[in-house]
């Protein structure tokens, strides 16, 4: 989502990021309800991301829709007879300490796990778990290496370079532009994958794309060369395969510079609209390609959005947090499949019976309707949701 959208900006919506936060930071609950262990049948699921610094609010969605997800597994009966637990780690978005959150996870009983959320620590955390046969499912770790280490390796979202050629597909699909600019982070690797999907398929599309315009994490508050190379070019639409912090900068600064025109982002701007706060008129019909949005009158999206806020004392779920939430349902729809219901198992034991089911399954999650191959990547329809504005209030809304 991705080394940090996830889909933030998410998000974050996605994963650089800074935005204000709620939910808990604790890298564990206190009862089996909440995901603590009260003895008998209890089956460790780990969660590892950053619950602190500057991607924390990706991970602390993933965890928290995780949270919700096992709570609401255990008030309906739990897995086969077992009763969930989740054991979230904090990783600060870094290789380094993910793999040692991982070793703290496996010393604490963990049996399969959800995570990470980041793409640069899934990637270090992946080859540590194929050596083990840990069954592995990550909500948001997008880059294509995230999951490539074995067979016990699966994602719930898009790899950045299928998310680049989905957007390429739907802008030529639905006619929305045919000379492209495009600004883009060309020191992070969910941008530069975004990217070279994105540009493989526009050639097939036979969409131009006229600028090309790169900035770097050591120079992200300033875009106005870049925008003006877009606005020379003749652009007739801007791609940003970006997360919202800086999406949130160029919409501002492209306004004063005068470029007008229609904008698509990846799952990275989740996030937008509360990055932007009483200046959201600008991103009046912002296309973002998200599988959620809390907005979405869809029933299952708005289920999730209710309990989720009634949960996290009215934080509003991004799209990591819905992920998360679709993560352990994958589980527990592959435990039902495979028949696992001791969790005193091993973890090798139980992956080799998941890792299989996960084949032959079909989620209906809040992120759509799911199933996955043997490499662990996920089969599901694209979504693109417009911002729409009205009254000085963002929203979105399904195109």
């Amino acid at each position: 989502m991705k080394n940090v959208w996830k889909k933030v900006a998410a998000l974050s919506l996605a994963a650089a990021m800074t935005v204000p936060f709620t939910g808990c930071q604790s890298g564990n609950s206190g009862s089996a309800a909440e995901g603590g262990s009260e003895g008998g049948n209890v089956l460790v699921i780990g969660g590892i991301g950053p619950l602190t610094g500057g991607a924390a609010v990706y991970g602390n969605a993933v965890k928290n829709g995780a949270q919700l997800a096992v709570d609401k597994i255990n008030a309906e009966g739990g897995v086969n007879g077992m009763t969930l637990q989740l054991n979230f780690q904090d990783d600060e978005h870094d290789a380094e300490k993910a793999v040692n959150a991982y070793n703290t996870l496996k010393d604490a009983g963990m049996k399969l796990l959800v995570g990470t959320v980041t793409s640069a620590p899934c990637i270090a955390v992946s080859a540590e778990a194929a050596k083990d046969n840990m069954f592995l499912i990550t909500p948001s770790g997008s880059a294509i290496d995230a999951i490539t280490a074995g067979d016990n390796c699966f994602r719930v979202c898009f790899t950045d370079p299928g998310q680049g050629k989905i957007a390429a597909d739907y802008i030529a699909d639905n006619q929305l532009g045919a000379k492209i600019g495009v600004i883009y982070d060309s020191s992070d690797v969910y941008s530069t994958g975004i990217l070279d999907g994105f540009k493989a398929e526009a050639g097939v599309k036979g969409l131009e794309i006229v600028a090309s315009e790169a900035f770097t994490a050591d120079a992200k508050t300033d875009f106005s060369v870049q925008i003006q190379k877009v606005k020379d070019s003749g652009a007739d639409l801007l791609f940003l395969p970006i997360y919202y912090q800086e999406a949130s900068l160029i919409l501002q600064q492209s306004e004063t510079l005068g470029l007008d025109i229609p904008v698509l982002g990846g799952d990275g701007l989740d996030g937008l609209i509360d990055q932007l706060a009483d200046k959201v008129a600008i991103a009046d019909g912002v296309m973002v390609m998200t599988p959620f949005a809390a907005s979405s009158p869809e029933a299952k999206s708005a289920e999730f959005t209710k309990a989720y806020e009634e949960k996290f004392n009215g934080e509003v779920p991004i799209q990591f947090a819905a992920d998360g939430y679709d993560a352990v349902y994958a589980v527990k729809a592959a435990l039902e499949k495979a028949g696992v219901s001791d969790a005193s198992m091993s973890a090798s034991d139980i992956c080799d019976k998941v890792k299989v089911a996960m084949t032959e399954i079909t989620l209906e999650g809040i992120t759509g309707t799911t199933t996955w191959t043997a490499d662990g990547e996920p089969t599901k329809a694209p979504q693109v949701m417009k911002i729409v504005v009205t009254d000085g209030v963002g929203a979105y809304e399904a195109m």
